[in-house]
């Protein structure tokens, strides 16, 4: 049975483009010369320095809003690993490391945490896990309420929330506000789902956050958005007609990386950058 929690009201941000600045290099300094070179307002801080956002000192945090604070960009979201252990892992530990990410969206001035549902072991039949997924995620939501912050749920293969009817499945049964799905369709791609197709209209009444990364299906080789089979085109075009506001976050994928992120460098970031830009003005889609 859902929780009945009070509503909080989500500021009206229109079409911004954000992005995960750590694939294009380590240093945070050379991230924040990137963006503002590309006019980007906003990033997604997953990593800095070779540290997890959630990893880092308080020192760093520091140093990490006077970087950004003094380039004019802003924290779009809290880009966690929550949710990114073993179905079977330590959650109590676990959960303390959500209560410093909900502390640190505040300390960063966004309201948003991206979070998984936790990996389900190789041969498992994920539906056998639910019972403890949908507890587990009932707890992540109880401490953004507490914090006053979403936690945003990420699809990705390898999880319980991997296709639309388990990512589903999560918002609804837990019946929270504060937990909203971001929606990439690279990772449905990955995991044999059509996007635009299969996935979105169930979803959008849940989607708060888009991450844009496109690709093939069979091989899972990521692609900028357009140039694979995950329908971009369709999904921007539909939150364009029913009048969606919110973050899009590159997430370009195109060098090596793994679960937990990946490096492209600096001149395939530009690529990544440069083709949604293309589609969304094509699309007469304006953004900021």
């Amino acid at each position: 049975m859902p929780y009945a929690r009070r509503v909080t009201p989500r500021s009206d941000v229109g079409w911004t483009l954000t992005g995960f600045a750590d694939e294009a290099g380590p240093d945070l300094a050379e991230q924040v010369a990137l963006f503002s070179d590309l006019g980007l307002t906003a990033l997604d801080l997953r990593s800095a320095w070779g540290t997890n956002v959630i990893s880092m000192s308080e020192a760093q945090i520091s140093e990490a809003k006077a970087l950004l604070d003094a380039a004019g960009i802003a924290v779009s979201s809290v880009a966690s690993p929550i949710g990114k252990i073993s179905i079977a892992g330590d959650f109590d530990r676990h959960l303390e490391k959500a209560e410093h990410a909900a502390r640190l969206a505040h300390e960063l001035d966004t309201r948003y945490v991206r979070i998984f549902s936790f990996f389900i072991p190789d041969g498992d039949d994920p539906d056998t896990h639910r019972d403890e997924v949908l507890r587990r995620m009932a707890a992540l939501a109880d401490v953004a309420e507490r914090h006053d912050v979403v936690f945003v749920h990420e699809n990705e293969k390898d999880i319980y929330g991997d296709v639309p009817r388990r990512c589903l499945d999560i918002v609804e049964s837990v019946g929270s506000v504060h937990l909203r799905l971001a929606f990439d369709p690279a990772n449905f791609v990955q995991c044999g789902v059509r996007p635009f197709t299969d996935a979105y209209a169930s979803l959008r009444p849940h989607v708060e956050y888009m991450h844009i990364k496109d690709a093939v299906f069979g091989s899972g080789d990521v692609r900028v958005a357009g140039e694979g089979d995950g329908e971009v085109r369709e999904i921007v075009r539909a939150l364009h007609a029913d009048g969606f506001s919110g973050y899009f976050s590159i997430e370009p994928h195109l060098g090596s990386f793994d679960a937990f992120g990946g490096q492209c460098g600096p001149e395939l970031w530009r690529s990544a950058h440069a083709g949604f830009v293309a589609m969304l003005r094509d699309e007469g889609v304006d953004f900021r």
